[in-house]
């Protein structure tokens, strides 16, 4: 018997994992998935009583049956599951993405004093999770914009085809358009020159889009109703992809390249965006076998 995926959120009663929470219904009634509201707890001082530790643990049940609660009444999910962990919530999220199709977390903006957040939690669980993980990203509340944005792939020689499954799968479910971008750094004449470079950018942009659309085309027969647009800009990707989030709802880049380390792209992104952001994973066990498109992919890299 296949077992249920589901969709499982972090949540600590802050406006951060409001925002995840948010996300989180959204992505298990598109996918018709269960959702488990996942909350971490622990003592922070040492030994104690465990009557001591008890007033803590009620507090932290009140924080998750508010967001558990929260889910119920404001969604049509069918089954919503709240999950109390005593322990570090990266680990308990990591733990739980083994049998996840999706895990969200909340980041607030990754300006110099708030880094750290993202490290803690939602950066910990984007390098080591199992499944993809959407780190959702901006001030307050998530408003219902009158033009919803695309969902923004970024793109490099080696993505790898869960990220492209995944984002085709968001474009499709939330009836959205697809962007596919890649950045592309031109470079000098030669080494030692700081002259201008030895190709025109126009030409590199096209011959760039020319390699996406062939990349493509498997996945835009699978999912005829997203619309596509393919752009090869020449600038540092993570600038270019910093840029379109201005107008996006998603972007997706790959995960971590082997023993939970992001690649300065998507580290780069995770701290600037101003949208959502999508980690996709590399596969652990079949970095070399092709991998059949999908509706929405569990795994995938840049």
């Amino acid at each position: 018997m296949t077992e249920t995926r589901e969709v499982v959120v972090g949540y600590d009663g802050s406006d951060f994992s409001m925002q995840a929470l948010e996300w989180a219904m959204d992505e298990a009634e598109l996918r018709q998935l269960p959702l488990r509201v996942a909350h971490a707890w622990r003592w922070p001082y040492g030994q104690a009583e465990e009557e001591a530790k008890l007033h803590l643990r009620k507090a932290a049940e009140h924080v998750l049956y508010h967001g558990a609660d929260c889910a119920r009444s404001c969604s049509s999910i069918a089954e919503v599951t709240a999950d109390l962990y005593e322990g570090p919530a990266a680990e308990r999220l990591v733990e739980l993405s083994a049998r996840a199709e999706l895990v969200v977390v909340g980041s607030r903006g990754m300006g110099a004093l708030a880094r750290t957040v993202l490290g803690s939690v939602a950066g910990y669980v984007a390098a080591h999770a199992c499944c993809p993980v959407v780190v959702v990203r901006g001030p307050g509340p998530i408003p219902v914009p009158l033009r919803r944005g695309a969902v923004v792939l970024g793109m490099a020689a080696d993505t790898r085809d869960e990220a492209i499954g995944f984002a085709f799968g968001e474009a499709d479910v939330r009836q959205l358009s697809l962007v596919a971008v890649r950045g592309v750094s031109l470079q000098p004449a030669s080494w030692l020159s700081q002259g201008p470079p030895t190709t025109e950018p126009g030409t590199v942009a096209k011959t760039t889009e020319g390699e996406m659309a062939e990349r493509l085309r498997p996945w835009q027969f699978r999912h005829p109703e997203v619309a596509v647009r393919i752009h090869g800009v020449a600038g540092p990707p993570k600038d270019v992809l910093a840029d379109l989030s201005r107008e996006a709802s998603l972007v997706v880049v790959g995960g971590a390249r082997g023993y939970g380390r992001l690649g300065s792209v998507t580290r780069s992104i995770l701290q600037r965006s101003a949208c959502a952001v999508a980690v996709v994973p590399v596969p652990a066990l079949r970095e070399e076998e092709d991998v059949a498109p999908a509706g929405v992919a569990r795994a995938g890299a840049d």
